[in-house]
């Protein structure tokens, strides 16, 4: 019996677009040489048809005129202005068509490189851009794609770098723990231990800080109010005076794409530092169609205005806040920044017009 093949015309288009694309230059200037030159020859064929079908002309030889009309009528020109008139105006229009569809056709293949490269610069573990169009932009895709390569390599040997440091910074400060419980001046001992706390907190912070950036923590569909929720509770079970003023009330509309485990720091940083330096934490959540706007408000001493960009950079710490027992080590409100910015979102801090800080946090809405 015998068997029927079905040829579908997918599998029929592609070798004839592939074969197509490879007839075609490979360059953006040769695609549009190309272009101008089929356009202008189009146009040429399509005014000359319009020209014969609607100004026909006689066959055989001219009529013969009288010697007086010759002599009375003006010489006629070769071509009548409605005929010059419909020839400039196919050329025209098939020029205007020529420069829209050109320039769609020589940006579409830009367009898919900028798209591509966003997403990889949302996902930087993400696999190499596909290298396709005309020849710039498979050169500019191929750039692209070394770039990756040596960003994912820098970062692995960054996290090998941190693994080292931590290991070697950990050992002398659990060895200098076991010789200061050893100590018999029972102030020293508290002294040294106290310190060595302090010590092992600030290269834990800054250590975290350098893990941060390469975090491979999935994106998940979460649900801000519940996690918000979440971090007052904890925050009150600590003893910290932290309440929920505002949340919205249908559940299941605050939703963002995020990391959990990252964002619940980024908000636990928020609420720490007012805590630390306003003394309490009024959390709040508002909604609008697009985003989501989370603030972090206290009654503190706020912050100078010509700093409020400063302090979230690493390391940045006000004169006031560099006190041992409360001072941080400028870490908080730069972790917290660089989480937002991965998710597409911001950090802006604001002094409020009663005093104190509100620091809000904005994402991206997810319907």
């Amino acid at each position: 019996m015998a068997r029927l093949t079905v040829i579908r015309p997918s599998l029929v288009w592609q070798p004839a677009s592939a074969l197509f694309e490879r007839c075609l230059p490979s360059s953006l200037f040769g695609r549009l040489t190309l272009l101008l030159f089929a356009v202008m020859l189009l146009s040429h064929l399509l005014a000359l048809s319009l020209l014969f079908e609607l100004y026909p002309r006689p066959m055989g030889p001219p009529l013969p005129k009288p010697p007086s009309a010759q002599q009375t009528q003006p010489p006629s020109l070769d071509m009548p202005p409605a005929q010059m008139l419909l020839d400039i105006g196919v050329r025209l229009g098939a020029m205007l068509l020529a420069a829209w569809i050109g320039a769609r056709w020589l940006a579409a293949p830009v367009k898919r490189l900028a798209e591509a490269a966003q997403g990889l610069a949302a996902h930087i573990e993400g696999p190499p851009l596909q290298e396709s169009g005309t020849r710039e932009c498979r050169e500019a895709t191929r750039v692209i794609n070394q770039l990756q390569r040596h960003i994912r390599l820098q970062l692995a040997q960054r996290d090998q770098f941190v693994a080292a440091v931590s290991h070697d910074l950990r050992t002398p400060l659990t060895r200098l723990a076991l010789r200061a419980e050893a100590l018999h001046d029972a102030v020293a001992r508290q002294r040294f231990c106290k310190d060595i706390t302090e010590m092992e907190t600030m290269i834990r912070g800054t250590l975290d800080y350098l893990r941060g950036a390469a975090d491979p923590e999935p994106l998940v569909r979460l649900d801000l109010a519940a996690l918000l929720d979440s971090v007052v509770e904890d925050q009150q079970a600590c003893g910290h005076p932290v309440w929920l003023a505002q949340a919205p009330a249908a559940s299941g509309t605050c939703t963002v794409r995020a990391q959990p485990i990252a964002l619940r720091r980024c908000i636990d940083n928020l609420v720490h530092n007012a805590v630390r330096y306003g003394g309490h934490a009024e959390v709040a959540c508002f909604m609008d169609a697009q985003q989501l706007r989370v603030s972090v408000s206290d009654k503190g001493t706020g912050i100078p205005i010509d700093l409020l960009d400063q302090v979230l950079q690493p390391f940045f710490r006000l004169e006031a806040s560099r006190h041992r027992h409360t001072g941080g080590l400028g870490l908080g409100l730069a972790v917290a920044d660089e989480i937002a910015t991965r998710h597409g979102g911001r950090i802006h801090l604001n002094n409020r017009p009663g005093g104190g800080l509100c620091a809000e946090l904005t994402l991206p809405r997810v319907i």
